[in-house]
């Protein structure tokens, strides 16, 4: 099979056109999470909830975040661990649900998972029946009868219904069925689920991959374990080469020869186009680090510093936080990674207006 060579501005432009960031913009939410294959759900808001902020992204300001929560209470989507994706995709995942201990992970923590559900499988029973008799509950009303407590080093430390209820989706037997506030509400999957056929899990996996690449564009074939969605394709799509990186890559095939037109669009730090940093650094030369861990006064950039996307380039970091308290969207800086021409600022600012106007805030610009 013939290696397409690309330079970078061709590897670029394919992956900022796979997550639907050019100047066609999808048609509404359920197109844009068929082509992106997920949303991801995470905790930290400080200008959006980041399945917000990325459909946002792409869609502009006639999304509306009710539009999601509809979506999921019609289930249509469905969250299946902390990612939305369509619920046709779940017929990917069931097989592996029925294999469980789950694939992808290293084998001492299958054999832990394993070893730490048997132990506490009376605890599953309870929460079984709990559900089957009042769901769906959050995971406060749900009873910890553990007999061996979940030891970690992190903050799952002792967090028993919390880790067991997880585990208990990888086996397909509970599953997400809604949320009051931040909480999520748990249910028996037979309620939640569609009555679908599992696809077998080698053919799974390859469409999985062949979905992921469409979502991305480009890839490499191999990568670092990742909890939940690889980064990598295995040999999903044709080879390529890219001019200047080392190694080899897989391209989606469909995205090779297509015209693009660039636009501005801020994006959050969890996006797809960035969430693969060495990706990101190697495709985009971007230089990026998510700084709320740090202290402040370590930060480069800030707390939740939003890339700034303008073309097929990652052109600098804007500084912003959604103040509720005072109803301002307050920008402390935009940082430049390359000047910016005046058209650039143009476009860049009519994007910082929007999201401020999107989040029905005042802008509040530094002085």
């Amino acid at each position: 099979m013939t290696v397409h060579e690309l330079s970078r501005t061709d590897a670029r432009r394919i992956a900022v056109r796979a997550q639907l960031l050019d100047s066609v913009r999808p048609d509404g939410l359920s197109d844009l999470v068929r082509g992106l294959t997920l949303l991801q759900i995470d905790p930290v808001a400080a200008v959006a909830p980041n399945a917000d902020l990325v459909a946002w992204s792409r869609l502009g300001s006639p999304y509306a975040p009710t539009e999601l929560r509809a979506e999921l209470d019609k289930r249509t989507l469905l969250e299946l661990q902390a990612m939305i994706r369509p619920v046709e995709d779940l017929a990917l995942y069931r097989a592996e649900m029925a294999e469980w201990p789950e694939r992808g992970t290293p084998s001492s923590w299958r054999e832990y998972h394993r070893t730490w559900v048997a132990a506490n499988d009376a605890c599953r029973r309870d929460i079984l029946d709990r559900l089957g008799a009042e769901g769906p509950l959050p995971s406060r009303d749900l009873p910890d009868t553990c007999a061996q407590p979940w030891r970690s080093s992190g903050w799952s430390n002792n967090r028993n219904v919390t880790k067991l209820l997880e585990l208990m989706v990888q086996r397909g037997e509970i599953a997400v069925a809604g949320r009051t506030g931040g909480d999520r509400l748990w249910d028996l999957a037979d309620r939640v689920y569609p009555d679908v056929p599992p696809i077998p899990v080698e053919e799974a996996l390859r469409i999985r991959d062949e979905r992921r690449l469409s979502a991305l564009g480009i890839a490499r074939a191999r990568g670092p374990e990742c909890p939940v969605e690889p980064a990598d394709v295995g040999e999903a799509g044709e080879p390529a080469v890219v001019e200047g990186v080392r190694g080899k890559w897989r391209v989606d095939p469909a995205q090779l020869g297509r015209p693009f037109e660039g636009r501005a669009a801020l994006l959050s730090p969890f996006d797809r186009l960035v969430h693969d940093r060495k990706r990101t650094s190697e495709l985009f030369e971007f230089d990026y680090q998510l700084e709320m861990y740090k202290p402040a006064a370590k930060r480069r950039w800030g707390y939740f510093a939003l890339p700034i996307l303008y073309g097929d380039g990652l052109v600098g970091k804007l500084d912003a936080t959604a103040d509720r308290r005072t109803g301002a969207l307050r920008v402390d800086a935009v940082h430049q990674d390359v000047p910016f021409t005046e058209p650039m600022s143009a476009e860049i600012g009519h994007e910082i207006e929007d999201l401020a106007r999107w989040l029905g805030l005042e802008l509040a610009l530094p002085a």
